[in-house]
């Protein structure tokens, strides 16, 4: 019997609402500026080898606030180069507002946007379409690796792309933590949707060990403030268990014992402290660096 369970992005206000409730109650956008400004400068050090310009494939940007952070990082390790950025997000209003935010900051002008409105699929069917043979010295992806449908051959296409001294940073849920022990006893309801797939950082690893690939990583822990969640019918709660769960209308269409498992779960110190009278939610993020095929 097929899973009447949907997919949250196949109602784009929905998502946009329930990620910018997310971001409004994690600290996920701090410990990724955290790890833009004390690690990421490092790891850009060594990327184009000396050339005059870079090229930057932006995977999943969203809004964009944080790839202009790593941007801005890149310019100041690199300051004489000029940079071709290559933006790919599938949402309409994200990529306005990334598009808004590019206006509003003239300092930006060493870079050329180019603004592709499709999936990571979509960009990779396109660039071998045209038989592409530009190479890129930085490729990052945040937070997008649940959408793709085949894990390993993504990452290898983005890889391979890669000009000597590149970079791929892919950050996703690590398995350690709250949201990993959600994905792992709860994957095969969830991941049932065929658009959104519970996938943690172990899948990566696995991947990239399984193919002798060398990789760094380095470990972002993270909290949100769930407590809403645990209030029926409390709008706010409901979109957090949508995103936490990436099920449309999760409280409303998952059956009482799989709402009661996931709450159950979410609440456990295992995944959950309380401060006063408040449920605070603990994961990690975890970002791998990647280099260029050997």
């Amino acid at each position: 019997m097929a899973s009447p369970l949907m997919s949250l992005v196949h109602d784009d206000d929905r998502y946009q609402k329930s990620f910018q409730l997310f971001l409004e109650r994690s600290s996920e956008h701090q410990c990724m500026k955290d790890f833009i400004h004390n690690k990421l400068p490092h790891i850009l050090a060594s990327i184009g080898d000396g050339k005059s310009h870079l090229n930057v494939i932006e995977v999943g940007s969203g809004a964009g606030d944080i790839d202009l952070e790593m941007l801005s990082e890149l310019h100041k390790k690199h300051p004489e180069v000029t940079i071709d950025n290559e933006v790919v997000e599938p949402s309409s209003q994200q990529l306005h507002h990334y598009q808004v935010l590019v206006s509003q900051k003239p300092e930006l002008n060493y870079t050329k946007f180019t603004w592709n409105k499709m999936t990571a699929s979509e960009f990779e069917e396109n660039w071998k379409q045209k038989k592409m043979t530009k190479k890129a010295d930085f490729v990052h992806m945040i937070q997008m690796l649940y959408y793709v449908k085949d894990l390993g051959a993504t990452i290898s296409f983005f890889q391979s792309l890669l000009d000597k001294n590149g970079k791929l940073i892919i950050t996703l849920v690590s398995d350690k933590g709250g949201w990993g022990k959600l994905c792992q006893k709860y994957r095969n309801q969830l991941c049932s949707t065929g658009i959104s797939y519970c996938v943690t950082t172990r899948d990566i690893r696995c991947f990239l060990d399984s193919k002798g690939v060398s990789y760094q990583s380095f470990d972002l822990p993270s909290h949100m403030d769930i407590t809403e969640c645990f209030t029926e019918g409390d709008e706010k709660g409901e979109l957090l268990l949508d995103f936490l769960t990436e099920v449309l209308d999760f409280s409303k269409t998952a059956s009482p014992e799989l709402k009661a498992g996931v709450l159950e779960l979410l609440r456990h110190p295992d995944c959950s402290s309380r401060s006063e009278d408040r449920v605070v939610f603990i994961y990690n993020l975890e970002a791998i660096v990647i280099d260029e095929p050997t």
